[in-house]
């Protein structure tokens, strides 16, 4: 990385606290803050762009309106988990409309899906995903501490919703739809299907 003081003019040019670092591999700036060299030796500071970003991508076959809500939630998990869990817990909400149901109440819809036989490892995931996220915004329901420990997984429980809900079921229908029309109809009648 190659290091630049940024300054501002004020009669004359001072030094403003913060640096860009231009990568001397790509290219790419950064620009960081409070940093401190000594006799060229990084002694710390914080990267404020791009913001790093550690939680997962979305599922490929995440709805686009729910991907949104999930990149918003990557974008800020770092400086906020409690808002990050909030977000994710919309991405639920939207989720249970792919799944067929109103989404006006979340407990309700998923409780629906229960009822209409959803794998208890998915409703174990959905109900944490809204429990997180509702509790991170109540004042005094879960501490920032314990929302900022579990929003990681909060993100993982998401892209797993939509892998076991969303995308594997495309996918197993995809190639059962590349079966011959003549075998499907003799599995079909084989099951007492019309």
């Amino acid at each position: 990385m190659n290091w630049y003081p940024l300054s501002y003019l004020e009669g004359e040019w001072r030094a403003c606290g913060a640096y860009i670092a231009i990568c001397s591999h790509c290219l790419d700036p950064s620009f960081w803050r409070s940093f401190h060299f000594n006799n060229g030796l990084s002694l710390g500071g914080s990267m404020i762009y791009p913001a790093t970003v550690t939680a997962p991508m979305p599922h490929p076959e995440m709805p686009a309106d729910v991907m949104a809500d999930y990149e918003e939630a990557r974008n800020i998990a770092r400086q906020s988990p409690k808002a990050a869990a909030a977000l994710l817990r919309l991405c639920v909400q939207k989720l249970c409309v792919y799944l067929g149901e109103p989404g006006k109440n979340i407990n309700a819809d998923i409780g629906a899906l229960v009822k209409k036989g959803l794998p208890e490892q998915i409703q174990q995931a959905l109900d944490v995903v809204r429990v997180v996220g509702n509790n991170a915004v109540h004042p005094g329901m879960v501490s920032a501490d314990d929302v900022a420990a579990v929003c990681g997984s909060l993100f993982e429980l998401v892209n797993y919703i939509v892998e076991d809900r969303i995308a594997r079921p495309a996918k197993v229908k995809s190639l059962y739809e590349g079966i011959p029309q003549s075998l499907r109809d003799a599995i079909a009648e084989r099951d007492g299907k019309p």
